[in-house]
């Protein structure tokens, strides 16, 4: 059975063959995204594997269908580029991989609010020039500084344990309230009040339609004056040009951005003989108090052996016609 992969790169190819058994089946690889245009790639095969800036409309589905896909294996955890009433229509299964490290992406994004904090960037470059001056690069505790979590699924969970250690005092919001959350003595508090009080925002929630632009000049007006925001969970939870506002009044001090809206056209490419046509990211980058990285939080080898462990598991499953564990359906979105 062949299993075409889509959006890969070198490390997708050597952690996926890496695990590879003898029912794995035939792996093909594509750097091209799956997309209306490049669905055709597809024929001959029962299952895709997709990534995070893969398409899967209801066109592409419809097309996927006809070639005789019959399961998505999405090899991350977010879904909001898959159309799943029209894989349900077409009897086309979806599966993900919930949890493969919590723990890189919420490192990751201590490592963005450090770098803002201590400006290790910009130190980093001084230095290489012979500049030890310190003007410029003042810092603040990060030992109680209050940080809302927006989200405490699995990531959110270990960004949280990370910072009680650091002895901040941290707001939760999440519609569901996990025990493991209350139990370190963190309060859920509703959006409009963890605005209003947190010196540091970070954002690990799904986009969903009731996500999608959370973060927008009314919610922006509700924040403190020099607040720091980390998005490393889905670029459509932040409203852009809210936030080029926001910079710009100095309502937002500090920006970190590991994921980005239109993020498709740039992030896993080398553009860098190329110019720039994105006129916001272009502007985004500007900013001396706007760090980007290009969706780096995965990116660790512990996650890597798991997403490939997680994906192939999920094949096999459906392969064997047995329970699909990490099945996405539309009942339990």
């Amino acid at each position: 059975m062949k299993i075409t992969f889509f959006s890969t790169q070198p490390y997708d190819r050597e952690s996926f063959l890496k695990h590879q058994s003898d029912s794995s089946g035939e792996f093909v690889f594509l750097e091209a995204k799956l997309t209306e245009r490049t669905v055709s790639l597809a024929e001959g095969s029962k299952v895709v594997c997709v990534f995070v800036n893969d398409t899967l409309n209801a066109s592409v589905i419809h097309q996927l269908s006809q070639l005789g896909v019959q399961l998505i294996a999405l090899r991350c955890a977010g879904f909001n580029n898959v159309d799943l009433e029209a894989a349900h229509s077409h009897n086309i299964k979806v599966v993900r991989v919930p949890a493969y490290s919590p723990h890189a992406v919420a490192e990751h994004t201590l490592a963005m609010i450090m770098t803002l904090n201590r400006k290790t960037h910009k130190a980093y470059n001084r230095v290489r020039e012979q500049n030890f001056a310190l003007h410029g690069l003042l810092g603040f505790d990060l030992h109680q500084k209050t940080v809302g979590v927006i989200g405490t699924g699995h990531i959110g969970e270990v960004f949280c344990r990370i910072l009680h250690g650091f002895g901040c005092k941290i707001l939760a919001c999440d519609p569901i309230k996990k025990p493991a959350i209350t139990a370190m003595g963190i309060p859920y508090v509703a959006a409009d009040e963890l605005f209003t009080q947190c010196d540091i925002l970070s954002l690990h929630c799904p986009l969903n339609a009731s996500t999608r632009y959370l973060i927008n000049s009314t919610t922006i007006t509700q924040m403190k004056t020099g607040v720091m925001l980390i998005n490393t969970s889905r670029g459509g939870l932040i409203d852009s040009q809210a936030v080029i506002a926001g910079l710009k009044s100095g309502k937002i001090g500090y920006l970190g951005l590991d994921v980005y809206e239109q993020e498709a056209d740039l992030f896993f490419q080398n553009l860098s003989e190329q110019i720039l046509q994105d006129d916001i990211i272009a502007r985004l980058m500007t900013f001396p108090n706007v760090l980007i990285t290009a969706h780096q939080g995965f990116f660790t080898q512990e996650a890597l052996d798991q997403i490939a462990l997680t994906t192939l598991k999920n094949v096999e499953q459906w392969i064997h016609g047995e329970e699909l564990i990490n099945e996405i359906c539309i009942n339990n979105t």
